[in-house]
Parts: C-alpha cells; structure tokens; sequence
C-alpha cells in the first residue's frame, strides 16, 4: 500500500522543514519588475548586498523564522525572464483581488481563479518580464 503524506507530515529528510528554501525571478527591467510585485502581492523588497557589476538582486522582505521560502528577483545575463521556467505560488490575501492588480498593470491571466478545494484557491497570471507566477489564497 502506498504511504500517503499530509501537509503536517511532510518534511525533508526528517528536518521539520518545507522543501522550498529559496528561490529567485529573473527580470529584465528590475524598477518595473519591483512595481509590479510590489502592487500585485503586497512585497517589499530590500536591496542585496551582493549587487553590482552585471547583476542586480533585490530580496524579497520576509521572516526567516516564519512558515513559508523567501526569494529575490535577480537581474543577470545568466538566466532570462519566461513564462516557461519554475512557477512560484504567492501567498495572497484574496487571489481574485490579486489577479485584479496584475491585469490592472497588463498581465494577462493564464489560469483565472481556481478553487482547489478545502486548500483555497489559485490563479496564475504573467509578470511584466514574462515569467508565469501562481496566486494562493484560501478566499
């Protein structure tokens, strides 16, 4: 018989964590891509230390205590903005609000709201680099 996980049960190699640690997204233009997350999911962003040169990284504010991966939107040559690479969910308020902020500032909406049952509901839209992003919320 198949071993079945829970939310509650699942952790990475007995750690007590989830399996996201980090994750990054690619921009081309990083004024417009912080415009846009900054409106679409609420974030505010504080500017790496490790920027300079070539690239451009601006972190994502967040808890490193709390539930959940922080992230940062990268700006370098070595990878490009597209809607085909890693979809990352944000944790939103209100998804169907959400996904009114980002057509409000041209995204085009590849999966209106989705209700997923008792886990709430889901949308992915476009950013202004291109890339695809998913929406949770639980409204």
């Amino acid at each position: 018989m198949a071993e079945t996980h829970t939310p509650d049960a699942v952790n990475i190699a007995g750690s007590g964590r989830n399996p996201v640690g980090w994750f990054e997204i690619y921009v081309a233009d990083m004024q417009r891509a912080k415009d846009f997350y900054g409106d679409v999911v609420q974030a505010t962003f504080t500017e790496s230390s490790m920027s300079g040169g070539d690239m451009e990284m601006w972190f994502f504010a967040g808890d490193p205590m709390a539930a959940g991966a922080s992230g940062g939107l990268i700006r370098h040559d070595m990878r490009q903005p597209g809607m085909e690479g890693t979809l990352v969910y944000f944790s939103v308020d209100d998804c169907a609000a959400a996904i009114a902020r980002a057509t409000a500032r041209g995204s085009t909406v590849l999966v209106d709201r989705l209700s997923i049952g008792e886990m709430g509901f889901i949308g992915i839209v476009t950013d202004t680099e291109g890339n695809s992003i998913g929406l949770h919320s639980m409204v």
